[in-house]
């Protein structure tokens, strides 16, 4: 079974975030599978679905994103995952990665990103699959916190969709492939 957490914070005002990119990669897996993402457990909201004849738990924490690994670190025991490095795939947002660009890593550092950060510190681990989203304007950043709290310009309203399916497409892949082979198509 797969774990597949985005990564976002619960609540209207942060629905079109940048920093909700996570949780709006899994609801279009969730819709793509015929699913909601609405179950509550360990603080966050689940589906069960099959993407790629893998069972996969959708996941989208509800503890804000600096504690998503409280969420992550209870469902990973709840659900028996032994081995996070080959059954948990975590879907952040990045402000290191130019706009649009999507990153599959095998494991890694936080990055400077804090659900990563809290992921990581309640795993004991970075020896997980994540997917990252490329968010870094053009322009330097004064205040990057208002930035990826900020919802997208109206500019950028139609690149979202397109992005969301390229990564879609890249979990697909990542899941049907194996994450070397997905790493290889995917990353720009």
């Amino acid at each position: 079974m797969f774990l597949i957490v985005g990564l976002g914070n619960p609540g209207a005002e942060y629905e079109s975030t940048r920093h909700n990119l996570g949780f709006m990669l899994i609801d279009k897996l969730a819709a793509e599978a015929g699913a909601t993402v609405k179950h509550k457990e360990c603080r966050s909201l689940v589906a069960s679905v099959t993407i790629e004849n893998e069972r996969v738990r959708l996941i989208k924490p509800q503890t804000f994103m600096n504690l998503s690994g409280e969420a992550v670190a209870c469902l990973a025991a709840k659900n028996y995952v032994d081995d996070l490095s080959q059954s948990l795939i975590v879907i952040s947002d990045d402000l290191a990665l130019p706009w649009g660009t999507i990153r599959l890593r095998e494991r890694g550092s936080a990055g400077g990103h804090n659900g990563l950060k809290s992921i990581i510190a309640a795993l004991g681990t970075n020896e997980f699959m994540r997917l990252r989203i490329g968010i870094q304007p053009e322009h330097p950043l004064g205040d990057a916190k208002g930035f990826v709290l900020a919802d997208f310009p109206k500019a950028q309203r139609e690149e979202v969709e397109k992005i969301l399916d390229k990564a879609a497409e890249a979990v697909h892949s990542a899941l049907r492939d194996g994450i070397k082979k997905a790493m290889s198509v995917y990353n720009q």
